[in-house]
């Protein structure tokens, strides 16, 4: 049941952020904002830690590897996804950046040793080819103003960071680091890798009066970064990145959802293809040969299993 809610919290919460995210765009700098969303979840982790006096020491390499976390996370990672959402609709973004699911296979058996089934291949497979899809429309003119393009490579830049960040964040647990305050010092340390970065690209720590701004940047501090990443990294620690990745699948139906409601997004046959394959082929990847082959043989005309009550 727990394992559950972590799931439920983390799909549900992190599908509707990519819609957040649109209201955090235009009139404050992408890397501000960031340093607001991140620096406003480090102090609520701050004292939550404090008040439920949670250790918070730890030697000098685990800081350098929580701060390398917290970079591929926390600052590069999303860095780049908000930068890729001036290009694409929340809806677009999220169904790119459930290629993390592949990236995470892949990178559990880099860095962890943990074997490569051939099924998994084959949902890599079709998982490129659905992003191919669904950015056809924009791939046939491939040119420098092909601003879709560049929001895809954004994208799966991002993602590549998030998935080396969910890597080290697996390392660190199985070292003994608890969750809360890993996630309490990263936070503080993406947020000062953010603020150095906006005083290096010259950017103006101001904030918008905007309603919608400040709901939105409260929203994804709390729930997207505070409540998401702990219910994440939760299941990171209790399942592995290559079972634990399985809601990167889910949640970008809830974007769809939320994007098709209110930013106008238009289902296309490419549109309804690539999403199709791209869910088909993170489902093969997390789905075990032998349960395929009894789905096969129970679903096969004049082969039914028997029924097990």
């Amino acid at each position: 049941m727990q394992t559950a809610l972590l799931y439920l919290l983390t799909v549900l919460i992190w599908g509707s952020t990519w819609f957040a995210i649109e209201f955090q765009l235009g009139e404050v700098a992408v890397e501000v904002s960031l340093v607001y969303r991140f620096g406003l979840a480090a102090l609520l982790l701050w004292l939550w830690c404090l008040w439920r006096k949670l250790p918070m020491q730890m030697p000098a390499p685990m800081h350098l590897s929580v701060a390398l976390m917290a970079l591929l996370n926390f600052a590069l990672n999303y860095f780049l996804l908000y930068q890729a959402q001036l290009h694409l609709t929340s809806a677009m973004a999220a169904i790119a950046f459930s290629t993390m699911l592949l990236m995470n296979i892949i990178n559990t058996r880099l860095f962890f040793g943990q074997p490569i089934a051939k099924r998994i291949y084959a949902g890599a497979l079709l998982g490129i080819a659905g992003i191919a899809v669904l950015f056809a429309p924009d791939l046939t003119e491939l040119s420098l103003a092909n601003t879709s393009l560049l929001g895809l490579l954004l994208v799966l830049s991002g993602t590549l960071s998030a998935s080396f960040g969910n890597m080290l964040s697996v390392r660190n647990s199985r070292r003994g680091l608890a969750i809360l305050p890993m996630n309490a010092w990263g936070m503080l340390y993406g947020s000062l890798a953010l603020a150095a970065l906006a005083l290096l690209n010259g950017k103006t720590f101001t904030i918008s009066s905007e309603p919608t701004y400040l709901w939105s940047l409260l929203y994804l501090s709390v729930f997207g970064s505070v409540i998401a990443f702990g219910s994440y990294f939760a299941l990171l620690k209790r399942m592995g990145p290559e079972k634990a990745s399985y809601v990167i699948v889910l949640f970008p139906l809830v974007a769809v959802v939320f994007s098709s409601l209110f930013e106008g997004f238009q289902w296309q046959v490419s549109t309804v293809v690539g999403f199709c394959l791209v869910l088909t082929g993170n489902a093969l990847v997390l789905t075990p040969f032998y349960k395929l082959k009894l789905l096969w043989l129970r679903f096969k005309p004049g082969k039914r299993l028997p029924v097990v009550t």
